[in-house]
């Protein structure tokens, strides 16, 4: 008997344990579609959503990546990345290239002589295996990526700390898994704007599905 009222007292225990536990916020997917000034999808801008109530969520673990330099450009034109990411820059034109990662926008104006990265590639050579250099992404924030040696070349790597940052495709969209529900900001970026826009409301619910338009219009780049 005593051992039975024993094993119900902590069973009611445990029971009364889980129901203090917080309840977590039911998750969602939200999908924002990005527009250009001229009011066409802007493909590689990068959604960030950012939850306002809770503990700030763990940073996605680093991977590693790879960025080309091909026909004189940085392939992918755009990449976000989690900090503490490795890449690997490798050099498949034929001839000499050289990188420069800065921060983006006002902050690279601002930027010593010693912030971000530089480095150099010889070109590709008929059989061998093309120059590569790598490089660790350590601090959060928006890079520039420049060729001192062909002033027509840019891209752009997105460092982030948050699991809700995505780059929207050819269509303009960006797809995010498993968003808190609840009030949160939403933080749009592009390589084509010099002065990031402050973040907006939002309210993500079971279905949450935006459209968002800005002043940024992409440069053509060179065929």
């Amino acid at each position: 008997m005593k051992d039975r009222f024993a094993m119900t007292t902590r069973t009611a225990a445990a029971l009364l344990a889980l129901a203090l536990l917080p309840m977590a916020a039911p998750a969602a997917t939200v999908q924002v579609t990005v527009l250009a000034r001229d009011g066409q999808p802007l493909a590689d801008a990068v959604v960030v959503v950012e939850p306002v109530s809770g503990n700030k969520p763990a940073a996605p673990p680093p991977v590693q990546a790879t960025i080309q330099q091909l026909k004189m450009q940085f392939v992918p034109a755009t990449s976000v990345l989690p900090v503490g990411s490795r890449v690997s820059f490798v050099n498949l034109d034929g001839w000499e290239h050289h990188v420069r990662g800065v921060p983006a926008g006002l902050a690279g104006l601002n930027a010593g002589p010693g912030a971000g990265f530089e480095l150099r590639l010889d070109g590709k050579v008929l059989n061998k295996e093309p120059a590569t250099a790598d490089v660790t992404l350590a601090k959060a924030g928006p890079m520039q990526l420049g060729c001192h040696l062909h002033s027509s070349m840019r891209g752009f790597v997105f460092v982030t700390d948050s699991p809700w940052a995505v780059k929207t495709d050819a269509q303009g969209v960006a797809m995010l898994q498993d968003v808190p529900e609840g009030a949160a900001r939403l933080r749009v970026w592009h390589g084509e704007q010099i002065v990031e826009q402050p973040p907006g409301a939002l309210t993500v619910t079971s279905v949450t599905a935006l459209s968002v338009p800005t002043q940024i219009q992409p440069r053509r780049r060179r065929p």
